[in-house]
This record gives C-alpha cells, sequence and structure tokens, in this order.
C-alpha cells in the first residue's frame, strides 16, 4: 500500500499537467466576405446588376447643412477635386452646369459614385462608406444650387476658388437627350 506522503505529489503533478492548456491564437483570420475590400469587379455597369441602396430617409441627406458640409470636406478628402475641380470640371465633368448625362436625383449621383462610369469615373464600391456617398452626392447637388439656400455651404474651409454654394442660382439639369430631366 502506498502512504499518502507519496500519493500527494504524484496528484498535485497530475492536477497541474491537466490544467496545463496550450493558449490558442488565430492568426491573420479573413475578413468576413461582406468587408472585403479590393475585390475584382468584371462589371458593375450592367442594367440592374446592382441594386442602388435608398437612403434611410428620402431627403435626410439633402435637408441636413452638417451632412452636406461634410459631403464637402470629403469631395475635397477623396480627391474629387483632381478631376471635377470645384464644379467646374477639369477631367471629369463639370457639376456646376445643366449637363447631367446621368441624371441629377441624389440616387444617380449616388450610382455614379458607388459604381463608377465608363470612360473614367472609378468605382468607389467597397472603399468608402454608403453614408459618405450619400454626403457626396448633396455636396454634389449643392454645386448645382439644387438644394436649398439654407443647406448650401456658404464659404469653403480654405481659399475661395468659385462662389459659395448657396450663391449659386438654380440650374436645370438636362439630360442626354437635352431635355430637362423631369420631361422625360
Amino acid at each position: 500500500m502506498c502512504k499518502p506522503l507519496h500519493i500527494a505529489p504524484l496528484l498535485m503533478a497530475a492536477t497541474l499537467l491537466a490544467s496545463c492548456k496550450r493558449e490558442e491564437r488565430t492568426l491573420r483570420q479573413p475578413p468576413p466576405a461582406s468587408e472585403t475590400l479590393n475585390t475584382i469587379q468584371i462589371s458593375g455597369l450592367n442594367p440592374g446588376a446592382n441594386s442602388i441602396p435608398t437612403p434611410p430617409s428620402s431627403n435626410m441627406y439633402q435637408e441636413s447643412a452638417y451632412a452636406v458640409s461634410e459631403g464637402q470636406k470629403l469631395y475635397e478628402g477623396y480627391n474629387c477635386v483632381g478631376c471635377h475641380a470645384h464644379g467646374g470640371g477639369g477631367i471629369g465633368p463639370a457639376l456646376m452646369d445643366r449637363d447631367w448625362i446621368y441624371g441629377s436625383e441624389p440616387g444617380n449621383i449616388f450610382a455614379t459614385i458607388m459604381q463608377g462610369r465608363p470612360n473614367g469615373m472609378p468605382s468607389f464600391r467597397n472603399r468608402i462608406p454608403e453614408y459618405q456617398a450619400w454626403e457626396i452626392a448633396a455636396y454634389v447637388r449643392s454645386m448645382a444650387g439644387l438644394l436649398p439656400k439654407g443647406v448650401s455651404p456658404n464659404r469653403t474651409d480654405h481659399m475661395n476658388v468659385k462662389p459659395a454654394e448657396s450663391s449659386t442660382s438654380e440650374q436645370t439639369p438636362i439630360g442626354i437627350t437635352g431635355l430637362p430631366e423631369q420631361h422625360k
């Protein structure tokens, strides 16, 4: 028969070995499919291929001076000025005139930002959050004078290179056919 003094160290050693569990770490876990960035998109310009989400409220971004002001900052931050200048055009089309090929409604502008357009406009899908695209769309509409004066920004945060959006007269955008959009 074993003496109790010999059993105690054996029980202690067995308990310690059983309680030691190797730490588990998950390194470089792939992101969920919904958060994957820089995926290859064959074409998002197929009719009906990608539905355009509607904003939470039909005019939520259009009626908020804060959202339009944030859109102005994002327009600069995402370098929209690199192609569209400060709305007067450059490499990309002007955003302060009446000629809107893809439409001047918020959903049309949002679709242009998120899906891109042939011959130059890149897609920003999976690169910027949707709410920021809606804010940029609201700011773009303010450049054309399509928003109420109280909502449009009165000044920029840097040198004044163009008139304030709140002083822009309202333009009736025309589509590709040359007719005002509401008559299509």
